[in-house]
């Protein structure tokens, strides 16, 4: 398509329409999934209340979230005379945009990336730990104490769990030789006796997949680790003072952001597009149909994790990031270099 427009416009022009058109087929499908997922985070949790959850708007309450969102619109945007007006506009902006433009470099298939940069994994870092300012401006900017303090848990938090992620997926970009999220994809092929597709089904990688599961909810703020918004404790936490489409981009940004670490954990631990066992009529089924089922599999555990774990402590969340991930991520550095050294040098018969 690229190509095309190039000829038809120019190189400049013409690269630019193509990449706009790819940016739009990735984002609204992806703010649609959105909607979606809310949806279905809210039917998981009454399922597990032995509750009904959304079914009066629409077929089975599908349009729920839909009449939400047209709700929030409709709502007046209100700004407290004491906050600092651009910032506390900003905030959510930045939040929501932090959490679509990451999906640029995640593979959906086989060839199926908007930018596959060599350096996908590190932009990928980068723009997590951007996620947090978000946060941070929105607690400042409201001018009142319980979004400060909000803020400051999220950047303690978010902080102390993205050290611990960093050391998880060394071993991985050790093991795969590389930081292009495609390549991590294609070295899982066959990766256990040449069968299964996964770095997840290995001995030495799956306490790293634990590890990065459980971070990533961290990262996101998910409960049990939701302290950046403990009702009983902060009132509703950096988004107290926001009202209206402000406020609904913080959910947006926050929804999006947990599909990402579940495209994250689908594509580092679980074989990305590629079918859990290395057999050819697996195949037929199209690579971007695995992707998303592995997706919607770990959105799964984290509605479970939601309706059914009780929130920590803050105490006890930062003792679990700097007091037990981050010396076993970094003993599990040693590890799995050293086991792929010996291994390098035939030193081992495996």
């Amino acid at each position: 398509m690229t190509a095309w427009f190039q000829g038809l416009l120019g190189a400049g022009w013409g690269w630019f329409i193509a990449t706009l058109i790819f940016i739009l087929i990735i984002a609204l499908p992806l703010m649609l999934a959105v909607a979606m997922i809310i949806y279905a985070d809210r039917k998981i949790w009454a399922a597990m209340a032995l509750r009904r959850g959304p079914n009066v708007v629409g077929p089975f309450g599908l349009l729920q979230s839909f009449a939400d969102g047209l709700k929030v619109f409709l709502k007046e945007t209100i700004i407290p005379s004491g906050a600092n007006r651009g910032l506390f506009i900003i905030a959510p902006i930045i939040t929501f945009t932090v959490a679509l433009v990451a999906w640029a470099v995640i593979p959906f298939a086989e060839g199926w990336v908007l930018a596959n940069i060599n350096v996908g994994l590190l932009y990928l870092l980068a723009i997590s730990s951007l996620g947090v300012y978000g946060i941070i401006i929105a607690g400042w900017a409201s001018n009142s104490k319980y979004p400060f303090y909000s803020a400051l848990r999220a950047a303690a938090q978010m902080v102390s769990y993205e050290v611990s992620i960093g050391f998880v997926l060394i071993p991985v970009i050790l093991w795969a030789g590389s930081f292009n999220l495609s390549a991590i994809v294609e070295a899982q092929r066959g990766h256990i006796f040449g069968l299964i597709n996964g770095f997840g089904f290995n001995p030495l990688l799956f306490p790293m997949a634990v590890i990065f599961l459980i971070s990533a909810m961290a990262e996101t703020a998910r409960a049990p680790f939701d302290l950046t918004e403990a009702e009983s404790e902060l009132v509703a936490g950096y988004q107290t003072e926001y009202s209206s489409m402000s406020f609904a981009l913080f959910w947006l940004g926050e929804y999006g952001n947990v599909l990402l670490m579940c495209g994250m954990n689908a594509v580092l631990f679980w074989g990305g597009w590629l079918p859990p066992i290395d057999w050819a009529p697996l195949y037929w089924i199209p690579g971007i149909f695995w992707f998303f089922a592995k997706v919607l599999a770990f959105f799964f555990v984290f509605s479970w994790v939601k309706a059914t774990v009780p929130r920590y402590r803050y105490d006890q969340l930062m003792r679990l990031g700097w007091k037990i991930f981050l010396p076993i991520s970094l003993i599990w550095v040693f590890l799995v270099s050293g086991y792929l050294m010996l291994q390098r040098d035939g030193m081992l018969p495996w």
